[in-house]
């Protein structure tokens, strides 16, 4: 049976702290507009993992699927394959503000190009 998904506390922590400079918040205004306390994200500094409730709101509040944050792979399973690069990174593309739908898809498209050539260099 596979496990369930764990949550990627340092992704979660690294992307709030992105969207934190981005807006010009301190670390206390984001926790007060996330509703919760600023002990609760200083110890995800720390790797402590969120409750549900309190991921729910830091990924709303991310515009983010709660699934980019997941970690599905076992640690150390070579058989586990790696997600898709573009599909891994369309999510933080489209939380982007400043990105235009236009944009992002031309993003995908580099990125894509990039990781196939990555790919077949490797397989030769």
């Amino acid at each position: 049976m596979t496990p369930p998904p764990a949550v990627n506390v340092k992704a979660l922590h690294d992307a709030l702290d992105a969207a934190r400079v981005e807006a010009d918040l301190s670390w206390r205004q984001l926790a007060k507009e996330l509703g919760v306390s600023a002990s609760t994200v200083s110890r995800m500094a720390q790797g402590l993992k969120p409750d549900v409730a309190v991921f729910a709101a830091m990924t709303t509040w991310l515009r983010m699927p709660a699934e980019a944050f997941y970690i599905t792979n076992t640690p150390g399973d070579p058989n586990t394959p790696e997600p898709e690069l573009v599909a891994s990174l369309t999510p933080l593309l489209r939380a982007r503000r400043d990105l235009s739908e236009t944009d992002v898809e031309y993003l995908q498209e580099v990125i894509g190009a990039a990781a196939r050539r990555f790919k077949a260099e490797r397989k030769s």
